[in-house]
């Protein structure tokens, strides 16, 4: 008791200015000590209750983030309260040192608070069929409220005014603060949009040709929507677009379990004939088409017994067509085809001829939407179609190519050579 008391004695005879610097210096000594003893505690009473929560491993960003912002308001109330103890430091300083540790703790509240609601947007988006409603876009929103309200507290602490005072202000700056975060209205309007009415969700297939943007969504958020495109690429886009844009959403054919095949086979005209008997009992080797041509043949017969005698020349009869067997054969071909979907639309049809030949369209739905596999029985199909058509007597139609091209050329300049020699 005695050497304590020698020493306070000892201590009020140094000058004022050495005895505000060793107070400042316990001061924040006893701040520093705080701080570690307030992580130290909180962190390890909190690590053992979330342990006893299913939290996951959202425990560590939750201890690494929140706690440790938290734990900085120990220190900067000391700071705060402590500065003001000391009689030898000037008052402005003790305004400044008070102001500027106000200021800190509003911050480091601020950070804690938008760490926690990352933290539980992490826990959000674990759970199931979280991804079909995202709440990232509505935590921005409330981060940005946060951030802008402790913003305001932080001029207010700094400038030592009630924040009251600045609130007043706000209401002349409204427009000017319409026009800065028009963006993030709008962004706010299309997620609320987007979420209520499922437009978007993470993992869809969006197309997009006006921004360049085809592949999956992967993430949404307030202001953007990434696509990972199938080149890898990524294109960031406005929410909003998503909105105010035309685009195509794959969802429902990827839900459905079938991705349509729509595609012609461009037919010579001119190899288009009506087959004769021969030819129509030669097609009754094709297993798929042995019902077709007698039931066909059968509507013809009874059709040609009921025309009067001066109809029964042949030309007015009814014959069996060897596009019409080819496009039977082709429909029970896709109904027999083991990658096709059953309970989905199958057409096989005619449409309007063109000069570049006549289009047989095989509208139909794969029973897989992955598109490696879509592609293969795509492709398989209509190699079997090519190959097979000489077999009904018909040609595919292209443009003149180079063999072509010099087989016209030498049978012109045989012609030539024939017409000289009966000329001479």
């Amino acid at each position: 008791m005695t050497s304590y008391l020698e020493l306070m004695e000892a201590f009020d005879h140094y000058p004022p200015e050495l005895r505000a610097l060793i107070g400042i210096a316990l001061i924040a000594l006893l701040a520093w000590t705080a701080n570690w003893i307030v992580k130290k505690v909180l962190l390890r009473v909190l690590t053992r209750a979330l342990r006893m929560l299913p939290v996951g491993e959202g425990q560590s960003t939750f201890d690494d983030t929140v706690v440790r912002r938290l734990s900085n308001v120990v220190p900067a109330l000391i700071l705060h309260n402590g500065i003001a103890l000391l009689p030898e430091v000037p008052p402005t300083a003790v305004t400044v040192v008070q102001n500027v540790a106000g200021a800190f703790m509003v911050l480091t509240v601020a950070l804690a608070i938008g760490a926690l609601l990352s933290w539980l947007n992490a826990l959000y988006e674990r759970r199931p069929g979280a991804h079909l409603k995202p709440i990232k876009g509505y935590i921005q929103v409330v981060k940005i409220l946060l951030y802008v309200v402790a913003a305001i507290l932080m001029v207010a602490a700094l400038i030592d005014r009630s924040p009251l005072i600045l609130l007043s202000g706000l209401g002349a700056m409204a427009a000017v603060l319409m026009l800065v975060f028009q963006d993030t209205l709008l962004s706010l309007v299309a997620s609320v949009q987007i979420s209520s009415n499922d437009i978007v969700r993470v993992g869809d297939w969006v197309e997009m040709p006006q921004l360049n943007a085809d592949g999956d969504v992967i993430d949404i958020a307030l202001h953007t929507v990434k696509v990972q495109n199938w080149d890898k690429t990524i294109t960031t886009i406005p929410t909003k677009r998503f909105i105010t844009d035309p685009f195509k959403n794959w969802r429902g054919m990827q839900e459905s379990g079938g991705r349509r095949i729509k595609r012609s086979l461009l037919l010579d005209q001119q190899s288009v004939r009506f087959l004769s008997d021969e030819e129509r009992r030669g097609l009754t080797r094709f297993a798929l088409l042995e019902d077709y041509l007698g039931e066909k043949q059968r509507e013809i017969d009874d059709w040609n017994r009921q025309l009067e005698a001066r109809g029964k020349a042949p030309v007015n009869h009814r014959r069996i067509t060897n596009i019409g067997c080819f496009r039977a054969y082709v429909e029970r071909f896709l109904r027999a085809h083991p990658g096709i979907h059953r309970d989905m639309t199958l057409l096989v049809r005619q449409l309007a001829p063109t000069p570049d030949g006549l289009p047989l369209e095989i509208y139909c739905f794969t029973n897989t939407t992955a598109w490696s596999k879509y592609e293969g029985i795509q492709s398989d199909i209509f190699d079997h179609l090519l190959a097979i058509l000489p077999e009904f007597g018909l040609s595919v139609s292209q443009h003149p190519i180079g063999v072509d091209l010099r087989e016209i050329g030498r049978g012109l300049v045989a012609d030539g050579r024939m017409e000289l020699r009966a000329a001479s």
